[in-house]
């Protein structure tokens, strides 16, 4: 079996990034966002989908001043596996202006958790694409014990799932007892033969329970570049949870380094006109789920 390595592309310069073309509310949070460090101190897995993003810290940083984003969650990228020490070191040179979200083994122990914690961790990243052949029943016990070890930490999980795999998991969701957020609008892929009625399944699975979703990834649905026709999508998101939704760039873009961020935030104008509700998206309901 071939495994091929995407090659990740150099990083835009942060001044070239097209400016908001509404007011970015204060406390915006980027709730998506990936930070990779050098090759010495912050080795990959083994077979990693992708070569070494330019996408450190510093280049974060002079990014989101750009785009006047205050705060962002720093997602533990599949680059890393379960080596979250990048993520952390991140965690520490920020402070307070900065989350985490971690991924672990299911050997990980309470004192690791808590340790994660006190450095600002507070979801688990669940990995299915890694999954993604297992049962249903598999999948949802692996995700009932991980809810089970995070419980006395008040953290959350995030589902990295292919579209095809969440939908599968639909009659089980209502029923976590945990929030829960969906990555990149459920990743519902039609090439994957995914369809609006598995999308509206999703929605009302996620409103019944305590689920939420991200408005981020959008070159991965639309992979033509026709933004426009995930409008009614990311519109359906927000009116039927207007407070569990959250929005995330993704940077850096893997391996896209030079899209531009700016861009992609302001997909939220069109999206999202209704300033009052925009700023639920982009501030007060990533304050609230991740403790800003």
């Amino acid at each position: 079996m071939t495994h091929e390595i995407l090659t990740s592309k150099p990083m835009r310069d942060a001044q070239t990034l097209t400016r908001a073309a509404f007011e970015v509310p204060a406390g915006a949070c980027d709730s998506h966002v990936h930070v990779f460090g050098p090759a010495e101190p912050y080795p990959h897995v083994e077979h990693p989908h992708y070569t070494l993003p330019d996408g450190n810290l510093a280049q974060l940083r002079r990014a989101l001043g750009v785009l006047d984003i205050e705060r962002f969650v720093i997602v533990q990228p599949s680059f890393y596996g379960t080596d979250n020490r990048c993520m952390l070191d991140a965690l520490d040179a920020v402070g307070d202006r900065a989350r985490g979200v971690a991924m672990v083994t299911d050997e990980v122990s309470e004192e690791e958790l808590r340790a994660m914690h006190a450095r600002r961790v507070r979801a688990l990243r669940l990995d299915l694409f890694l999954r993604a052949q297992l049962p249903t029943a598999e999948l949802h016990a692996y995700i009932e014990r991980s809810i089970r070890r995070i419980a006395p930490l008040g953290w959350h999980v995030q589902f990295y799932t292919p579209g095809w795999v969440v939908r599968d998991l639909i009659p089980v969701l209502p029923d976590l007892e945990s929030d829960f957020v969906i990555d990149h609008m459920g990743y519902m892929l039609e090439s994957d033969g995914l369809t609006r009625a598995d999308f509206d399944r999703l929605l009302r699975a996620v409103a019944d329970g305590r689920g939420w979703f991200k408005l981020s990834g959008p070159y991965r649905l639309a992979k033509d570049g026709n933004y426009a026709r995930l409008r009614p999508l990311a519109q359906a998101i927000v009116e039927a949870v207007p407070d569990r939704v959250i929005w995330g760039s993704d940077w850096p873009h893997i391996p896209e380094g030079g899209r531009d961020t700016g861009e992609l935030l302001n997909l939220l104008a069109d999206w999202i006109p209704d300033p009052i509700a925009r700023r639920k998206v982009l501030a007060d309901n990533p304050a609230r789920l991740f403790g800003f």
